[in-house]
């Protein structure tokens, strides 16, 4: 009686095979980090213009609590009282260059929508060895920028808290652990997290420079009185810069450059705004300037009225003694003080979140271009590049040990990068007016041109008046590491060059006249077994298990159990092995195999994977050893068949005995994948049939969204099949004589409609009519 043949189902979401459990590091990251976001969501992590100021700007909007504090340190020393008439000419100087640079990226936001700042520009308009100049300029600045941050914003606490300074290193690093974290869960979760300290801080500014303004209006401030501790006072002198060199002031004016970092992060982060995103990024930069500017003036202009000299530990803050001073004592004072000192804590920390959003994403354009490790390249658990945020804050937090958290030690080291980058940015979009000429190029022109220079002679002041206090080191740095990503991408394009080169030929070489399939054994049990059932599934015209003799009664031994166990269908050879050179033994037994150039070998290895490290220690790894050197051969290829000890010994004996596994078959907590697909019972378009319904020979109308897509090659039948999936099961959808069908991708949600039939073993609708949906 012939057999019934069972019609075919829809194919089911999950696997029908029990899977293991996630490992032990994926369940502790999704307790941290949350579950996993869908590549689709992406669009959802967008931004919008107060989420994204509090993400992008942090970084600018914080420099207004120390600018001041730096220009001040290198003037009362040199002049003493004299600083405090200096300061706001100085002030307005930087913010001329502050004007120019936000004229400049709003021109780059719209010419490079795409993101990319300084890197993307330079790339396309001066080539790419100049833009790794930029992009380590901007990287190495980013990771100053996270050191900084932390310090400063703990110099704020230890301002309020005196008695932690101390402890200074430790709280500085776990300010940066405390971010990195919140990066990690994704851009949206660290811009919800981070947007209120942001506006607590301008909040609090808003308050101070209001009232600061008001008393300096009616007469009323006070002056700070010199205590043990400040900067020892210079001499006053005489003319237009009290007694100041040039190089003096133009030294004040490096440190005040501090300011101006950051104004290139909204460029580099344009893809993360809402659409359209350029406008929206546009209009979030004149924002974040005009708050600088006022907040960087107003705190000048009162620490020149105040008199506030910096303390050469750098604790109390200027801005700490400017509150302290415009706040005066009682309960209403130190209120105000305190939630001063809480507002500039957080936002010089969270400034370092300007960078956990840039470092990242820049990183990830260097690797596209192949300077720098692939691995930056990949999005993690949440969205977000995550390589790139674990390096910048290892890197950071090496800093901020090194340095001691002390901000004055940082800071020599800070603004050269960025200026760089400004500099080139700059450059770029002016030769990108010339080259395309677009509407408005002339004044665009002049601005950039201007701007180019203006920043270029802020960098040579930076780097020449901060060159023996530290800046010589990013001077240095720099061209060594351009050296070496040039020499990386050098690697990554000969490798390229090696794995594409004549692929259609290799593809197409003539198969070998015989297959030989060696099985490595080193004792008869399960694992063994596996490896041998795989290697008859392969369907050789040899099947052999190989033994090397190291102790002859281990042979013997093996030899015996082989008969034992009626194994005479597959040959077992023992190869002498009498100097105990394992590795070499197997080339040379492989070698003897491949004689005569027709034949192509395959060496199966049977892996045992232990579950712990300790027993992975008690185990040896010569088959590691032997998988290298026999894969120099040529035509001889190694395969290692696992067997898990923690998940795979019931499956193993099912395997070899040809019985079904349990399904509790690993340790019974094995749940099937969960499939998100987009469609689920309440979303399903009307008149369309969950999937699982479905039967051969129907008609049938379905919707799901695009889960998998086969690719046929050119030489062969023009045929695009793809895999349809909704919340109850999938199905097969083919379009003969076509090899792509524009919007049809992974990812992509439509309908189609059509017969259902038997279509190589599987349920399918062959060239249906379809909708495709947004």
């Amino acid at each position: 009686m012939r057999a019934e043949t069972r019609a075919p189902e829809p194919q089911p979401l999950a696997p029908e095979v029990a899977l293991p459990p996630d490992r032990l590091t994926y369940r502790l990251k999704a307790k941290l980090l949350g579950n996993p976001l869908h590549t689709e969501e992406l669009d959802h992590e967008r931004l919008g213009k107060p989420t994204a100021l509090a993400v992008f700007a942090s970084d600018n909007l914080s420099s207004s609590a120390y600018a001041t504090e730096e220009i001040l340190r290198v003037l009362v020393i040199a002049v003493g009282i004299g600083a405090f008439s200096l300061v706001v000419p100085i002030t307005i100087a930087m913010l001329v260059v502050l004007g120019f640079l936000i004229l400049s990226y709003r021109q780059t936001i719209k010419a490079y929508p795409t993101a990319g700042g300084a890197y993307v520009v330079t790339r396309d308009n001066f080539g790419i060895i100049p833009a790794q100049i930029a992009g380590v300029s901007l990287l190495t600045d980013y990771i100053l920028t996270v050191s900084v941050s932390v310090a400063a914003g703990t110099a704020a606490l230890t301002s309020a808290f005196h008695g932690l300074i101390d402890f200074r290193v430790p709280i500085a690093v776990g300010f940066i652990a405390v971010i990195a974290y919140g990066n990690l869960r994704g851009v949206r979760e660290s811009g919800k997290v981070f947007a209120l300290p942001t506006y607590f801080f301008i909040l609090n500014m808003v308050v101070l420079l209001g009232l600061g303004m008001w008393k300096m209006l009616f007469g009323e401030l006070p002056r700070a009185e010199q205590v043990d501790g400040m900067l020892e006072l210079g001499k006053v002198g005489g003319g237009v810069l009290y007694g100041a060199s040039l190089f003096i002031v133009l030294h004040a004016f490096a440190s005040g450059g501090a300011a101006v970092t950051g104004v290139e992060a909204i460029s580099n982060g344009v893809p993360a705004f809402r659409k359209p995103a350029w406008k929206n990024a546009r209009t979030t930069l004149v924002i974040m300037g005009t708050a600088l500017g006022v907040m960087f003036l107003g705190l000048s202009i009162l620490a020149s009225k105040l008199h506030t000299v910096p303390f050469e530990e750098g604790s109390p803050t200027v801005i700490a003694q400017i509150g302290h001073l415009i706040y005066g004592k009682g309960a209403l004072g130190d209120a105000l003080f305190y939630s001063l000192q809480a507002g500039t804590m957080l936002i010089l920390v969270l400034a370092a979140n300007t960078s956990f959003a840039d470092f990242p994403r820049l990183a990830s354009f260097q690797a596209g271009d192949s300077f720098l490790p692939r691995q930056l390249t990949k999005r993690g658990h949440r969205l977000v590049f995550s390589n790139g945020i674990v390096f910048l804050a290892l890197a950071a937090a090496v800093l901020v040990v090194a340095t001691g958290a002390e901000v004055e030690r940082l800071i020599p080291l800070y603004a050269v990068g960025v200026f760089t980058s400004f500099t080139m940015s700059q450059a770029g979009m002016a030769r990108h007016h010339i080259r395309f000429k677009e509407p408005g190029w002339k004044s665009g022109l002049v601005i950039n041109g201007f701007g180019a220079f203006l920043t270029l002679v802020v960098d040579v002041v930076i780097a020449v008046t901060k060159f023996t206090h530290g800046a010589w080191l990013i001077v240095v740095a720099v061209p060594i590491f351009v050296f070496f990503l040039v020499r990386l991408a050098r690697q990554y394009e000969t490798e390229a060059y090696h794995l594409e080169h004549d692929v259609p030929e290799a593809v197409s070489a003539p198969i070998l006249r015989r297959h030989v399939v060696l099985v490595f054994i080193d004792r008869l049990d399960l694992a063994a077994a596996r490896a041998i059932q795989y290697g008859r599934s392969l369907r050789p015209d040899e099947l052999r298990a190989v033994h090397f003799a190291l102790d002859q009664q281990r042979a013997d031994e093996l030899a015996g159990a082989w008969r034992a166990h009626g194994l005479s269908n597959v040959a077992l050879e023992v190869v002498d092995c009498p100097d105990r050179r394992l590795t070499r033994a197997a080339v040379t037994t492989v070698a003897d195999a491949l004689a005569g150039g027709e034949t192509e070998v395959s060496v199966l290895l049977p892996d045992r994977k232990y579950k712990g490290l300790w027993h992975r220690i008690l185990h040896d790894q010569t088959a590691d050893d032997i998988a290298v050197e026999v894969s120099r051969l040529p035509h001889a290829n190694v395969t290692t068949v696992p067997f898990h000890f923690d998940f795979e010994a019931v499956e193993a004996v099912a395997a070899v005995s040809g019985a079904a596994p349990p399904p509790s078959a690993g340790n019974g907590k094995v749940k099937p994948a969960v499939v998100e697909t987009g469609f689920a019972e309440e979303g399903r378009p009307h008149g369309a049939m969950p999937i699982r319904s479905v039967r051969q020979r129907m008609k049938a109308r379905v919707s799901g969204r695009v889960e998998g897509l086969r690719v046929q090659p050119m030489a062969g039948t023009p045929t695009l099949e793809i895999t349809l999936a909704d919340d109850t099961a999938k199905l097969s959808v083919v379009f003969l004589g076509r090899r792509q069908i524009a919007g049809i991708e992974i990812g992509t949600h439509m309908t189609v409609e059509g017969m259902v039939v038997d279509h190589r073993g599987r349920l399918a609708i062959v060239n249906p009519a379809y909708e495709l949906h947004a």
